[in-house]
């Protein structure tokens, strides 16, 4: 019977063809690391490979590490290459037995993980992206036994539903749609989770009379309109991804950020207009490009569009519409489109998914472009 340990590794070896990817160590990678808390393979990986994904080949079928998934704050990693040349990780043992901090580091929930997270769980298990019709054909709260706006721990609540008696069921808050940029059209509507409950009478909707549940625990105030999924629905947290990418051509764009902002770095968590339809999948890693600028070469020489004149950008907008070049004298350049980071997907839905920017050389910013040609 094959063991758990060789299927996944060879899953691996499957997501992770050698004629597709070749290991390369990086010029500054070190001899040896100390796994820190914290630390996530991922991290681990981008130490010393340029292509961080590429993360179960450094340490495929070795002897010394039964399961990579299982490392420890305190185990010392070290660099060795085998009899054909490739790169290896290995547990330095006899470090390992001088640490203190080796011996003293407890195991299991503490090992090791492909992403943080303690980054990611609240978009597995807080956030969701619905389809606005799916959220209307959903049960939601009609009000409570207390006329109040708001509803708290211990209230009861009525709902306008078929509920099964003594199940439980979230409760989240239907928020702002998340709209694709080209197409104007809304994706999904953000769902934030806001509470739980419990059924304790059903109720007959047929004739007017509606479930009734039990506030258990709340996050947020639970509001009238606030929509009912299964508890545990949507909020499965893997804790490895099978981080690869895609086998086919993707593009798509960033659409908004969990942090509001303008600019967005590492580790940061963005919206993507790609979903299941395009055949996203989570652990897929993806290139973030961003067009660069035009320029308008005319009488006065290679100008940006902002600093050419109100003629000149005329002459500009008219011939692009046109398919010509501006004038005689004056062209109208495109340039290519620029690598400024990488992203991982972890969650995805029909539409839209949510990624974790994993490496950025400049600021990332909504409308850039997620892509894999």
């Amino acid at each position: 019977m094959r063991s758990p340990l060789v299927a996944i590794m060879l899953a691996l070896s499957a997501a992770f063809p050698a004629v597709a990817d070749v290991l390369e160590i990086k010029k500054d990678a070190p001899k040896q690391y100390v796994v820190k808390k914290g630390d996530t393979l991922w991290d681990i990986s981008g130490i010393y490979l340029n292509k961080p994904w590429l993360w179960p080949e450094l340490w495929q079928m070795n002897p010394q590490i039964n399961n990579p998934n299982l490392i420890y704050p305190g185990d010392a990693l070290t660099l060795v290459y085998d009899a054909d040349g490739k790169p290896r990780l290995v547990i330095n043992k006899a470090y390992r037995k001088l640490s203190p901090q080796g011996r003293i580091t407890p195991k299991g929930k503490n090992a090791v993980t492909t992403l943080p997270l303690e980054l990611i769980k609240p978009y597995l298990t807080y956030e969701q992206a619905i389809n606005s019709d799916e959220i209307d054909n959903k049960p939601y709260v009609l009000g409570a036994n207390q006329n109040t706006k708001t509803q708290t721990l211990g209230h009861i609540l009525y709902i306008n539903g078929d509920l099964k008696l003594n199940q439980a069921y979230a409760i989240y808050h239907k928020g702002e749609p998340y709209v694709d940029p080209k197409t104007n059209t809304a994706l999904a509507n953000k769902a934030s989770f806001v509470g739980v409950v419990r059924v304790f009478r059903r109720g007959d909707i047929t004739n007017g009379v509606p479930a009734s549940v039990r506030v258990e625990s709340v996050k947020r105030e639970i509001k009238q309109g606030d929509f009912l999924l299964p508890l545990m629905q949507g909020q499965m947290l893997p804790a490895y991804f099978n981080m690869h990418r895609p086998k086919q051509p993707v593009e798509g764009a960033v659409i908004a950020s969990a942090n509001h902002s303008r600019e967005f770095s590492t580790m940061d968590i963005v919206v993507l207009n790609l979903g299941s339809e395009q055949q996203v999948e989570p652990g897929h890693i993806l290139d973030i490009e961003r067009q660069s600028p035009g320029v308008i070469d005319g009488r006065r020489g290679p100008r940006y569009p902002e600093d050419s004149s109100s003629f000149e950008k005329l002459v500009s907008d008219t011939s692009e519409f046109l398919g010509l070049e501006a004038d005689e004298n004056s062209t109208v350049w495109t340039m290519p489109k620029e690598k400024v980071g990488e992203l991982i997907v972890f969650k995805v839905y029909d539409k839209v998914s949510y990624a974790l920017i994993t490496k950025n050389q400049h600021p990332i910013r909504i409308g850039d472009i997620a892509v894999i040609h």
